[in-house]
């Protein structure tokens, strides 16, 4: 398989170094030395700054979309025409309106579209989704989750802090990747209520959102993303009628990453509790491609998909709506 990466920046470089067996065939970045470093990995990659041309190429079966949010749409519609499948990262465009018509240019061109929501891959989630499967909790009632990091020096003049490229602030940045996960165990949301708000950073984009959404048979999820987190937090809690599960830590600064799982017991009183570590490095990056891979050659609908994404980004434009931020204008 034949992969050609658009946007050479971190999370570009970090899906160069697990691309589970496919060939780098060509690298694109604004920045044509950082295309050609990336490159250079890779024997017979070709850089360059311009991803039209890419896309007559024979040697590219699929790309991955790694720029931001203001380019996302523009590139994946063209791919998908040209009948070349995507993996195009979250939240895959600035607008949920943007990605109006897309899953059915992909069905009609007859490509798979997946989109990089890589949290479901860490050992943990993957773990927590077989128990849940598995029926141990019961019924799911509610979903508590906490995600955040404490920005960095320079971080309000950064493309994340200009609404034209990014769409946003930290709901549709970190917040997406909670209202996915959320939907992966509970599924779809008939209420969305919110409030984004930008305390401490001095930028016209959010920098803290919090979110109450419930399903039709009521269960809820309470979700808070932050970019004030000053010690970087991820803590997820699944509570069912038998039990909870509890994720905690993604690895790295945010601490080692642990699945617990509390197990109610006939006479209640403290639970039975069970916990899992995963000490070793993330490997989400390459199980996602994996899966991606598999999505091209047994010819399944990828899963997260564009459907995924416009419905993460419901959820987005209806709290920013809500907050009276509109980052359309």
């Amino acid at each position: 398989m034949n992969i050609g990466i658009i946007g050479c920046g971190a999370v570009g470089r970090k899906r160069a170094q697990h691309l589970a067996g496919a060939r780098l065939t060509h690298c694109v970045d604004t920045d044509l030395a950082r295309a050609s470093q990336m490159a250079s990995f890779s024997q017979g990659c070709i850089a360059g700054t311009d991803w039209r041309p890419m896309l007559g190429s024979a040697d590219v079966d699929a790309v991955i979309i790694a720029t931001p949010q203001d380019s996302q749409v523009e590139i994946a519609r063209a791919a998908i025409d040209a009948g070349i499948h995507v993996l195009v990262e979250k939240p895959a465009a600035r607008h949920v309106d943007e990605l109006l018509g897309l899953p059915q240019l992909a069905a009609k061109r007859n490509v798979r579209v997946r989109v990089g929501f890589n949290h479901r891959y860490h050992r943990a989630f993957q773990h927590a989704r077989r128990l849940v499967d598995s029926g141990i909790l019961g019924p799911l009632l509610y979903l508590r989750a906490r995600y955040g990091h404490g920005g960095r020096l320079g971080y309000a003049s950064e493309w994340r802090a200009q609404p034209q490229r990014s769409g946003g602030g930290e709901l549709i940045d970190q917040g997406v990747h909670l209202i996915d996960l959320a939907r992966w165990f509970l599924g779809e949301f008939v209420e969305v209520n919110g409030f984004a708000h930008t305390y401490f950073w001095d930028m016209p984009v959010d920098d803290n959102g919090f979110m109450l959404l419930k399903t039709a048979t009521k269960q809820v999820a309470f979700l808070h993303v932050s970019c004030t987190e000053w010690k970087n937090t991820f803590s997820w809690e699944l509570y069912g009628r038998d039990g909870k599960l509890q994720v905690e830590g993604l690895g790295g600064s945010y601490g080692v990453e642990r699945l617990i799982w509390y197990k109610n017991l006939p006479d209640m009183g403290p639970p039975e509790t069970t916990i899992w570590e995963y000490p070793m490095a993330d490997n989400s990056w390459e199980t996602e491609m994996a899966e991606f891979m598999d999505d091209i050659r047994s010819g399944r609908e990828a899963a997260p998909g564009l459907h995924d994404a416009i419905a993460a980004l419901a959820v987005v434009a209806k709290i920013y709506a809500e907050s009276a931020y509109d980052y359309r204008t």
